[in-house]
């Protein structure tokens, strides 16, 4: 066989262990921080804790000249730590060892990555962004095949292979169209017996009986003994109301807020919550030891920049933390003094153009970090919010109006999807009726033929 040279073009980014890193601190929580500089303190005789007021101000100035050498790093999927033509599918910021995320989607890919290949991994996580925080996917499934399909370039059925797969994986009814097909996804990896067979008829055919609790009725539908329709009803309430599993309980089960906001003088202030970590810096009189040292003091000097990188990566990160929650906050004020009805359409990418920095970077510095302000205590995520499709206010705001409107409805005259969507539409906000229903599913809320309540019933609460 005639061996045969030809060229081929690559990029890649090269990971220096600085960079490592410094990437590695920016996804640490609080309390990880606060490990990892404790154990770095007792490990590196050149590190010192600083104890003054305003410590830290040289590494932060240093920090800001140098995040140039980090920021404008691309999707973690485009990052290669080999040579310049490496393996694109070789993340190494993927293997930097990190804490639980409190990011379902992050933590169930992390999970599918053990016996997934990477293309379906790619087409797991396009699904998963097209849901909401229960784990339901926010559109029809016809549109999410003609978008998926545009989107990823892949056929639809391919599509919806991806889609079956992670229905009735790991967290069962994860992408589901609605509560029946999520809950007949738990069900089915159920052991198979009568009274499965009865709950995927319930779930299939007769919803409404189920929600109406009306048992006698179900038994007549489904021409089955009442004791076994109670059994598949049974069955049925031990599943999950939604699929996505609450990330695993922590030890430390406390949330130390890693920002404070609050308002002052007429405008919003943000700062770092000092107290949550240590500070470190380099002990002055080691550095000038070393400076003078006679002979060779290799191993001091690498624990030098050992010292030096860290201290430049937590200034680094903390300016990177800072500067990220002023925009959120500044972006965020209506939501912060008036609450959910608020909350403003914001994006990853408009936080990382208004940073200087890139989308992935924003997104590891705001998983996991908490906010304490005058309202609560929140995670960063919770401020970004997705725009309702033809509206200028985002969906979380739009399904915290529909909960308003359905608090205060008469309770002899409850409210209808449809009226709902009139009364937004009052108030500038226009929304299909269907939107309507799927928030007031989201929030649990009976439609309203169930959440009328009778005359006479009326009467005797009177």
């Amino acid at each position: 066989m005639k061996a045969v040279m030809s060229p081929k073009l690559g990029l890649g980014v090269n990971l220096t262990p600085q960079l490592l890193q410094s990437i590695r601190l920016l996804q640490l929580t609080a309390p990880q921080l606060e490990l990892e500089l404790r154990q770095a303190l007792e490990r590196n005789p050149l590190l010192e804790q600083d104890e003054a007021e305003d410590g830290g101000v040289d590494a932060t100035v240093d920090a800001q000249l140098e995040t140039a050498a980090w920021d404008e790093l691309p999707e973690p999927s485009f990052v290669s730590g080999g040579s310049a033509g490496g393996d694109f599918d070789d993340d190494s910021a993927a293997r930097i060892a990190d804490g639980e995320s409190s990011d379902p989607r992050l933590r169930l890919l992390k999970s599918l990555s053990l016996q997934w290949n990477a293309r379906d991994l790619e087409l797991a996580a396009w699904w998963l962004d097209q849901c909401d925080d229960r784990g339901y996917l926010e559109a029809p499934l016809d549109e999410l095949h003609l978008l998926g399909a545009s989107t990823c370039n892949v056929d639809a059925s391919e599509l919806e292979i991806v889609r079956q797969r992670l229905l009735h994986g790991e967290w069962p009814g994860v992408a589901s169209c609605d509560a029946g097909e999520c809950l007949r996804a738990q069900l089915s990896m159920l052991p198979e017996s009568a009274g499965r067979t009865l709950a995927s008829r319930i779930l299939r055919d007769h919803v409404d009986l189920l929600a109406m609790h009306d048992e006698a009725a179900l038994a007549k539908a489904l021409q089955a003994d009442t004791n076994a329709v109670r059994d598949a009803i049974t069955l049925i309430l031990t599943l999950r109301a939604h699929p996505i599993e609450d990330a695993p309980a922590s030890d430390r089960d406390v949330v130390i807020p890693d920002v404070v906001a609050w308002r002052a003088d007429g405008r919003w202030h943000v700062a770092l919550n000092q107290r949550s970590t240590p500070r470190v810096r380099i002990a002055s009189h080691c550095e000038r030891a070393l400076a003078d040292a006679p002979g060779d003091v290799s191993a001091l000097r690498g624990l030098l920049d050992e010292a030096r990188w860290l201290v430049r990566g937590v200034a680094m990160r903390n300016d990177t933390l800072l500067r990220t929650t002023q925009v959120l906050v500044e972006r965020q004020r209506a939501y912060l003094e008036r609450g959910d009805e608020a909350i403003a359409p914001l994006t990853l990418r408009e936080v990382a153009d208004a940073i200087g920095m890139h989308e992935s970077t924003v997104s590891r510095i705001t998983t996991g970090k908490y906010l304490q302000m005058p309202r609560g205590t929140l995670e960063l995520k919770r401020l970004f919010a997705v725009r309702l499709d033809g509206a200028d206010v985002s969906g979380s705001a739009v399904k915290a109006m529909v909960k308003r409107l359905i608090d205060d409805e008469p309770v002899h005259a409850p409210l209808a999807d449809d009226t709902i969507a009139g009364l937004l539409a009052r108030q500038g906000v226009r929304v299909a009726r269907r939107t309507v229903a799927k928030y007031r599913d989201q929030l649990a809320i009976a439609p309203a033929r169930q959440r009328r309540r009778p005359a006479v019933a009326m009467a005797k609460a009177g």
